[in-house]
């Protein structure tokens, strides 16, 4: 509970830091825009790749792949249900909700909250849980955003985009057990650790133009209902019909409970969707999970053996 309180903290600290950039008009509209293109071009494909490099091969592989299973039907049900729950919002909205339903913040918060319950083993499931969510995230999530009714045009600019390669090197790596040289691999990994300031700050300097009485509306509380409660719980559900084992259960309950993706907001600025309303959802998600991931942990503790 102690390090989940403190990623949580840190996150809102970070993104008050951006908040007070962006209001003393040391972050300007161009420099949001140009820290918005270092994060998503060079900053987050170092992060992606960094993330499978540490990810494990060997171990429990029925345990691996029951988790990698329940992950893929995680990311199926979710894509279903954001495009039929939301598909009534405009279209600003409907691609932050729908991508913000595929996408969690579990890269960032699960793998420490995994690592520090569940030990050494949680910290290598969760890893393995997040390799579904990372393709959806620069797939069909990015075409979310990115999309056009020219489909090969959206296929070549998904296909082509950083993080995507990122993804596919990363899985290189991590099947083959590839070491990267030492100083490329602590170049990336030093890149990789600035992530959660960058996107943080950014996410503050887009919420110092958003009005906070409008933070906590219908539309925002009910998209975190969904994220935090409703989809752990459903998953917690079939688990256990399921008969999963209950360190697998325990994980994958706990990392799809994770707030909205912080990337959700820079991607929504990014192609001139609703940035503002993606940063509400964002930042409220997270502020609720200080509460709700704690209950999530002990309601696990409390019903799954």
């Amino acid at each position: 509970m102690k390090t989940l309180l403190t990623l949580q903290l840190t996150i809102f600290l970070l993104v008050a830091v951006g908040f007070l950039m962006k209001k003393i008009h040391i972050i300007g509209p161009q420099g949001q825009k140009n820290i918005n293109d270092l994060v998503i071009y060079l900053i987050l494909p170092c992060n992606i790749l960094h993330a499978f490099t540490q990810s494990a091969a060997d171990g429990n592989f029925i345990k691996y792949l029951e988790i990698l299973l329940i992950s893929i039907g995680i990311q199926v049900f979710c894509v279903i249900y954001g495009k039929v729950m939301f598909r009534k919002e405009p279209e600003g909205r409907y691609k932050c909700l729908q991508y913000g339903t595929i996408c969690s913040n579990a890269g960032f918060l699960g793998n420490p909250i995994a690592e520090g319950i569940y030990g050494a083993e949680g910290l290598v499931l969760a890893s393995v849980y997040l390799i579904p969510q990372r393709i959806m995230m620069w797939s069909s999530g990015l075409a979310v955003f990115s999309g056009s009714s020219d489909k090969m045009k959206t296929l070549k600019k998904v296909v082509t985009h950083p993080c995507i390669l990122a993804v596919f090197f990363g899985f290189v790596l991590l099947i083959t057990q590839v070491q990267l040289p030492g100083v490329v691999n602590q170049t990336i990994k030093t890149l990789a650790n600035a992530n959660t300031a960058t996107c943080m700050i950014l996410i503050g300097s887009i919420l110092a133009g958003v009005p906070f009485k409008s933070l906590a509306g219908k539309d925002t509380l009910y998209y975190s209902f969904v994220r935090l409660i409703l989809m752990p719980l459903l998953i917690w559900g079939g688990c256990r019909l399921a008969g999963i084992d209950s360190l697998v259960t325990n994980i994958s309950v706990v990392l799809a409970g994770m707030p909205a993706a912080s990337v959700t907001a820079i991607l929504a600025e990014k192609y001139d969707s609703d940035a503002e309303f993606a940063t509400r959802c964002v930042v409220l998600s997270t502020l609720l999970s200080v509460v709700t991931v704690p209950l999530l942990c002990i309601f696990l503790t409390a019903f799954t053996a």
